[in-house]
């Protein structure tokens, strides 16, 4: 159903629309709630991403591949945006690429290396957003954990598990380590150093030695008030030749106890009023944690038995008794056993319920326990249900019963989340609910091969066609292919395009195993589906907030372009009006022209440059131009946040990956044999905080060091220590040392340019590519630095070449930034890439095939008359399954998802 043209529609047929028992009502309050959600939706619509990637986890030297969808309201593609954004970061939390992509038509096309200079082994996690999106809360973000390992070059394979005990002593971390080599044969009776660094410093250090199984002990003890909540734990092994081997552990200990929370429907308990609970029970780890138990009152009497379903959640029926409290006794999964207490029933109320089950409607309840309906009996009610900030039911009644009910027909909403509102008579929202709209029937998204099996190295022939219960459908689909074999993964767990649009994307928080929810759905898993609806947090906007007149401010607006835009200024600080600018790509033939505004604005439109361009600005054809100021505004981007997903971190990597890694050493070992490869010659000598006089009395190592490599894609200095400057924390214009900020201290750290002491904003004038390394000190063993100055940390950029004491004015000169002329690296588009898919033939010779990802093809467009499009492709050498993953969106804004598997052997 195209739903764009069923809106108008809605809003007149559902004005009057009323529950039984109506009584005619002035409908201005209603008429209020519709226009000022209307409002909503018109001025600041919704924009989700979605990235389909080619496979789950990746190795070093592996590229991502990956399509973006970018829905608004109905989940159609969107018309806003024209870029849409990808980061991706490291557990630490430090930004390690941005790649900034053009969006046609609701989708774009992205590819990221996973190159060994900026990848190590670890947890990553990518966010995909738009400029737009910026304006609201970054809990809508496209977010997901990609475990990458690394099989070049990898001496030892290792296994953890640690334990915490905390007392009000202190703390203990107890961790287990095995160790392996490439061959998986435990190294045993070997010597290893260990130490552990918590929020940059040293906790606790220690050496072992392996037992006959390779395993070593831990053991970390740590003082009370100094816990350690995240931190790193790095091991050199010596191995057979003497060679010492680095490995590194996050460690995160569990310091919290099993938790219980309690969900009454519709938001509050009241007394009198038979109400559903949905009950929570996590972890320490955030994951959930199943549980049996009772629920008695005051008295001690049993009321109910309660049991989890799924991920520790799961529902009961309580009517509190005005003169009884609740609690519940709990045994755990794990053994442990613990009460809590419910929530306090309310004197008060009226509560909204909501039944989705396998009917075509939702059935709703309205129930007022006695004292509210005597106060508000014969008052308006109103009932309001939306989705994606568009009303699709409103309707009216009177307070008459103490019961209301009434239905809602699921056909007039889309898939995804719905949340129904009750509002009091005089506009005021007293309950609210959400619940989940699957429609089925919406889209069929098929999968067929020419042949039921094939042969390595075999060309396969795939089909996919869309459609509904009456006709063919156009839609834009992307699809994967992987050994699965090779790439084995849990179906549950997958982030995917009906998790993520219809599900995720508009919850705050951590949802376990979303697509649980979507793989072979069945009634249990809708129930399932039902309780998170009720235990999950949902605030895409506040109705009081709305109906004030409060909307979220707008501050961006939907990028339609690359632009590049400032202020031309004289000397004076005066803008110029009518300037003539222009802009200059080096060595490619990309330019543009314009003139200043009266208040002397400039903005370069919809510009096409290539990412690591240098951009230059100049106005050499303004009058007075040698006392010009060219003043470029600053690209906005998103602040750095920590992975909401956090539980889904593997944090045994080589043993979790082993299938994938296994291959991955046969398919990358030209790489290690590079390695193994020694020229020798004379080293080139790096220029490092020790060639400059003022900074020479620091001690040899620094804490960390920024390698050129990570800065190739920064446009903005500031912005990029904001994200890579481990240790530091950024506040008010200043950097300070993390662990003396969070104690109170505000001496900020010493930034200093070839030596010379700097402020802030001056360092954005240097140019990225000219910079050595940027090494960050913590601390200042003898002190001089952090006495001469007055700072405590250093922060040195270290220039590839240093300044000759005795300059030329010619040098001099050079070194002065022109007045009329101004150089950047603006982020511009990542390069596009086309996935390489081999074309055997009889004459065809090759090396070993041990490609993961067999095809991948994000540009698949089914016919809008045949509904179906059909494609090619070769197999690779492996045998077993093959798993094709086909995801995409029709053109009424139906999202599919689609698994299909062939055998090769």
């Amino acid at each position: 159903m195209n739903y764009y043209k069923v809106i108008p529609f809605l809003f007149l047929f559902f004005l009057g629309c009323h529950f039984s028992g109506f009584a005619q009502q002035d409908t201005t309050v209603l008429k209020n709630i519709l226009q000022k959600t209307k409002k909503l939706s018109d001025t600041e619509p919704l924009e989700k991403v979605y990235l389909h990637f080619d496979k789950p986890y990746y190795s070093v030297a592996d590229t991502i591949w990956f399509k973006a969808y970018l829905t608004t309201q109905q989940n159609m593609l969107s018309p806003l945006s024209k870029i849409v954004y990808v980061d991706i970061m490291n557990s630490k939390d430090s930004l390690i690429n941005t790649l900034k992509l053009p969006v046609n038509n609701g989708v774009a096309y992205g590819n990221m290396p996973v190159d060994p200079t900026n990848f190590k082994q670890g947890n990553y996690y990518v966010r995909a957003y738009t400029l737009w999106m910026l304006n609201f809360s970054a809990d809508y973000f496209f977010t997901k954990t990609i475990p990458i390992g690394n099989a070049i070059d990898k001496a030892a394979l290792t296994n953890i598990k640690y334990t915490t005990t905390q007392t009000e002593k202190g703390q203990v971390v107890t961790a287990k380590i095995q160790f392996k080599n490439e061959e998986k044969i435990a190294l045993a009776n070997r010597p290893v150093s260990w130490k552990m660094i918590s929020s940059y410093d040293l906790v606790a250090q220690g050496k072992g030695t392996t037992d006959q199984n390779g395993f070593l002990t831990v053991e970390i003890n740590s003082k009370k008030g100094s816990y350690i909540k995240k931190g790193e734990l790095l091991t050199d092994i010596i191995m057979s030749d003497k060679e010492v081997v680095n490995t590194s552990f996050e460690i995160t200990p569990i310091v919290a106890e099993n938790d219980l929370q309690f969900f009454p429907e519709g938001g509050e308990l009241y007394k009198g009023v038979p109400t559903q609970i949905a009950f929570k029970a996590l972890k320490g780890t955030g994951l959930g944690i199943d549980l049996t138990g009772t629920i008695v009152d005051n008295d001690g009497n049993q009321v109910t038995t309660i049991t989890s379903s799924h991920a520790g959640m799961g529902s009961f029926y309580l009517n509190p008794d005005p003169a009884k409290t609740y609690k519940a006794n709990v045994t755990f999964k794990d053994g442990s056993k613990k009460t809590f207490a419910l929530p306090v029933a309310k004197e008060s109320g009226v509560n909204l319920q909501v039944v989705n089950g396998p009917t075509e409607s939702l059935n709703v309840k309205i129930i007022a326990n006695e004292p509210y309906f005597n106060e508000h009996k014969g008052k308006a009610l109103y009932l309001v249900a939306q989705h994606n900030n568009i009303v699709y039911y409103a309707a009216q009644t009177s307070l008459q019963n103490q019961v209301t009910s009434a239905k809602i027909p699921k056909d007039k909403f889309p898939s995804g989340i719905v949340q129904v509102t009750l509002f009091s008579a005089t506009g005021e929202p007293v309950s609210e609910r959400i619940t989940f709209l699957m429609h089925k029937e919406a889209i069929a998204l098929a999968v067929q091969t020419d042949l039921p099996a094939y042969k390595p190295r075999q060309k396969v022939k795939m089909t996919v066609s869309a459609k509904n219960a009456t006709q063919k459908l156009a839609g834009d689909f992307s699809v994967s292919v992987t050994d699965e074999t090779k790439v084995p993964a849990d179906e549950n767990a997958e982030t995917t395009i009906l998790s993520s649009l219809l599900l995720t994307s508009d919850l705050k928080g951590y949802v376990e195993k979303p697509n649980y929810y979507f793989n072979k759905t069945d009634d249990k898993k809708l129930a399932e589906l039902d309780i998170l609806m009720l235990t999950q947090g949902y605030r895409r906007f506040s109705y009081k907030e709305i109906l004030q007149d409060k909307l979220p401010a707008v501050v961006y607006l939907p990028e339609q372009g690359m632009d590049i835009t400032g202020i031309l200024r004289d000397r004076t600080g005066m803008p110029v009006k009518k300037g003539a600018m222009r802009l200059t790509v080096s060595g490619k033939s990309i330019s543009a022209e314009t003139l200043t505004s009266n208040s002397g604005l400039f903005a370069f439109k919809n510009l096409n440059i290539p990412d690591s361009s240098q951009v230059v600005i100049t106005s050499r054809f303004v009058a007075g131009s040698n006392n010009m100021m060219i003043m470029v505004d600053q690209a906005p981007g998103a602040e750095i946040t920590t992975n909401v997903n956090a539980p889904d971190e593997v944090m045994n990597i080589d043993s979790t990956l082993s299938n994938y890694l296994s291959n991955s050493k046969k398919q990358y070992s030209y790489m290690r044999n590079l390695k193994e490869v020694v020229i020798k010659g004379a080293a080139i000598k790096k220029i490092s905080h020790a060639d400059y006089p003022a900074l020479s009395s620091l001690g040899n190592m620094p804490e960390h060091i920024i390698e050129p490599e990570r800065l190739k894609d920064c446009r903005d200095l500031v912005t990029c220590l904001k994200t890579m400057a481990m240790g530091l924390t950024f506040f008010e214009n200043q950097f300070y040392i993390t662990r003396d900020y969070n104690a109170g201290g505000r001496t900020p750290v010493g930034i200093f340019i070839a030596g010379n002491p700097v402020d802030l904003y001056a360092i954005n004038s240097v140019n990225v590519n000219e910079i050595e390394s940027i090494e960050i000190f913590l601390k200042d063993q003898l002190g001089t630095v952090n006495r001469t100055y007055g700072t405590s940390g250093i922060v040195s950029i270290n220039m590839k070449k240093v300044v000759k004491s005795k300059m030329s004015m010619e040098d001099l000169k050079k070194l002065m930034p022109k007045n009329n002329e101004v150089t950047l690296m603006p982020k511009g588009y990542s390069k596009q890439r086309e996935f390489y898919s081999p074309k055997y033939t009889a004459t065809f010779i090759a090396k070993n095939d041990l490609r993961t990802t067999i095809y991948w093809n994000p540009k698949v467009i089914t016919d809008p008359v045949t509904g179906a499009t059909s494609f090619e492709f070769f197999n690779a050498d492996g045998k077993g399954n093959y798993k094709a993953v086909v995801e995409g969106i029709d053109k009424n804004g139906n999202i599919a998802r689609t698994v299909f598997r062939y055998i090769v052997k």
